[in-house]
């Protein structure tokens, strides 16, 4: 095979000098054929490495029978069908190459993006661990939400992924820009839309800010590649050689850096977030006069421990309402418990697992519900006294004492019914 040069230097003596075919073979020292394939060829040489065979040549007639039953069956189980005995990666590399002759093609179309039409969200999880206070160290979410028009980054982490922290994570984003997008695209986080439906919390809050939740196909995370290469940015460029000291720590940190971040210029528009930022949130809807529910909420019977446990942390409830129904709430950052519309608890969140949040005044409440049981108690047995008509006191004896005295044992007799009059 030619070089480039060569055959560059071939078609420009045969037609710009007009030499022979053999007079351009001496001169190069190349063969006649040489020559006449450099001339018929109009485009240069290319090198293209001859394929090599591989242990998987042997057993592609066997996947290529699997895939066409089963186009999307996993490299790893069509290994154990055929009975692979070698490498994996050699088996994978062959089902990459043929997978797209059974499953097809699925291209995706780029989108030109109006002001205010839409958001794109997501969770990251960043590897750093975060102190959460009780000696505890976790793996938290942050809420990841970019806007399609102006590419504007904004972000936040929240206490779980659950679905309450997830939209109170939302709203505080969304009322950071003052106005709601449009249509708020989500992959099937399942606190969202697990099961190809949206969840109806998520609905419900997507109804009272007069906007949509679209979910994306599964297993297509192209479908919001701008807040997937959000997800990438911040990995690669927020977080390395950064240490925290708490969530709030790490918000203040990921804040002051955003602000930054979204004055870059950005090649696929053309220019910077922050600057685009005006004519997006211009075409978005206004803020709802209330605020959507969000948080973790349920409800509960208070037990005689007065506890009740939010996201694994357990929060002291007055013990006054103990065996009534109680409702309770969960902000990020608060624990609100009430009983018939009266607030019997109030704590800061804990981010911890497995601690216990006690209020000292439920404490004490409980120690004076305890002392006063146990005077009540007093009172009845001093008032179930009885008094000899001489005035001095006769204790009342249990039923069982005369059945002892008497000899009657009705644990031996179990035919025989007491009754009473």
């Amino acid at each position: 095979m030619i070089s480039v040069e060569d055959w560059a230097e071939i078609r420009r003596l045969h037609r710009a000098e007009s030499l022979s075919i053999s007079e351009i073979a001496r001169r190069l020292g190349v063969t006649r054929n040489t020559v006449r394939s450099a001339l018929a060829s109009d485009r240069p040489p290319k090198y293209q490495r001859k394929r090599q065979r591989t242990l998987a040549d042997a057993a592609e007639p066997q996947v290529r029978a699997l895939l066409a039953e089963f186009p999307r069956m996993p490299a790893t189980v069509i290994a154990e069908r055929i009975g692979w005995q070698h490498s994996i990666t050699t088996i994978k590399d062959r089902i990459r190459e043929i997978r797209p002759e059974y499953v097809g093609v699925d291209p995706v179309d780029r989108f030109v993006y109006k002001p205010g039409a839409i958001a794109q969200c997501d969770l990251w999880f960043p590897e750093t661990v975060v102190p959460v206070g009780g000696g505890q160290e976790r793996v938290l979410p942050v809420l990841v939400m970019t806007s399609g028009y102006s590419r504007f980054i904004s972000a936040v982490m929240i206490p779980s992924r659950q679905g309450g922290d997830i939209l109170s994570g939302m709203w505080e984003l969304i009322s950071g820009l003052g106005k709601v997008p449009k249509t708020l695209v989500w992959d099937r986080e399942s606190a969202i839309g697990g099961t190809g439906k949206v969840t109806t919390p998520a609905a419900a809050f997507a109804g009272t800010l007069a906007t949509r939740i679209q979910l994306a196909p599964p297993r297509d995370p192209e479908y919001k590649g701008m807040v997937e290469r959000a997800n990438g940015y911040l990995e690669t460029s927020f977080l390395p050689g950064r240490r925290f000291t708490s969530p709030t720590d790490f918000n203040t940190q990921l804040h002051d850096w955003l602000t930054r971040a979204n004055t870059r210029t950005v090649r696929a528009i053309g220019g910077r977030p922050v600057d685009l930022l005006t004519t997006d949130v211009a075409a978005m809807i206004e803020l709802p006069p209330v605020i959507p529910a969000i948080g973790l909420t349920h409800r509960i019977r208070l037990a005689r421990d007065y506890y009740v446990r939010v996201d694994g942390a357990d929060y002291s409830i007055d013990p006054r309402v103990i065996g009534r129904f109680v409702d309770v709430s969960a902000s990020p950052t608060r624990v609100v418990a009430r009983c018939d519309d009266q607030i019997v608890a109030r704590h800061d969140r804990s981010w911890a697992k497995h601690v216990v949040v006690t209020d000292p005044d439920h404490v004490s409440v409980a120690a004076q519900l305890r002392r006063g049981l146990a005077d009540e108690r007093r009172r009845r047995t001093a008032a179930a006294t009885r008094r000899h008509i001489d005035g001095h006191p006769v204790s009342l004896r249990a039923l069982p004492d005369y059945d002892a005295l008497f000899g009657v044992d009705f644990e031996s007799t179990p035919t025989t019914v007491r009754t009473t009059s």
